[in-house]
């Protein structure tokens, strides 16, 4: 995979198996506009295709993850425009990317940042980070996910606080809601995302798969359909030399070697 050394979004192979994909506007506070999203979307489904990416990490620098979306260029789009120029395409990339993400907050994650973080599987942030979805002080409410994610994660009642006010969120108060998995401290959070990323590249790749697709596909289903679809990939793994061989080393107290098979 080759490196991006310049732009508004930078790409990296920081670990084995690692990769960072970093928005590179902090004179912006990274605010996404469509050719900053179009890179991210390129950058992550390349990266998804490729078979040694087994983990990105997604941050944004100068201290500031994503601060929203850049307001002067959304202003002027018609309902026709944002359909012709799908300025929904990053989220919809990043909802199907198999390869797991991990979001790496510092600072502000608002608006279509937090959208962004959202989509990943992971989110570690800093102990000073903020989250909200403040477009309704714009005239509009979220458009990529900003409603429905945050209910389905936080609950009706706090979705309701930050929707109707405009208000954010101090990482804490997101890590006791459930939105934030881990925090760390101030300047920490990409380190600690990146470790926590190749720890998961060291896992048997189809496992990490399966786990991703279970998830992600029981979580809007009846408990019994959802517990069905896990037995299922349960046993399929029990095929794969990965199964061998990370159970033959269980018993053997050796390091396994996993190869995807």
């Amino acid at each position: 995979m080759s490196e991006l050394k310049a732009g508004p979004v930078l790409t990296d192979e920081v670990g084995d198996g690692v990769f960072q994909v970093t928005v590179n506007r902090p004179g912006r506070r990274n605010a996404l506009n469509i050719e900053v999203k179009d890179r991210i979307a390129d950058a992550v489904a390349a990266l998804d295709a490729d078979p040694e990416a087994k983990a990105i990490v997604i941050t944004g620098a100068g201290g500031a993850f994503v601060a929203g979306t850049d307001v002067a260029e959304m202003q002027a789009l018609t309902p026709v425009e944002h359909t012709l120029r799908a300025t929904d395409r990053m989220f919809t990339v990043l909802r199907g990317c198999a390869t797991p993400l991990i979001a790496a907050v510092e600072g502000y994650a608002l608006g279509g940042g937090c959208e962004l973080a959202m989509c990943c599987d992971i989110i570690v942030a800093s102990e000073q980070a903020r989250f909200g979805q403040p477009e309704i002080r714009l005239g509009v409410i979220p458009g990529a996910g900003g409603t429905q994610r945050l209910l389905r994660t936080i609950g009706r009642y706090q979705t309701m606080r930050l929707l109707l006010s405009g208000e954010s969120l101090p990482a804490a108060d997101a890590h006791t809601f459930g939105l934030v998995s881990e925090l760390a401290p101030e300047g920490e959070a990409l380190a600690r995302a990146t470790a926590l990323a190749a720890n998961i590249a060291a896992m048997p790749p189809l496992a990490v798969a399966a786990v991703k697709e279970v998830v992600k596909a029981g979580a809007d289903v009846p408990l019994d359909t959802a517990l069905l679809l896990e037995r299922k990939a349960f046993q399929i793994l029990f095929d794969s030399q990965d199964q061998k061989e990370g159970m033959r080393a269980f018993v053997e107290k050796r390091r396994p070697e996993y190869h995807g098979r």
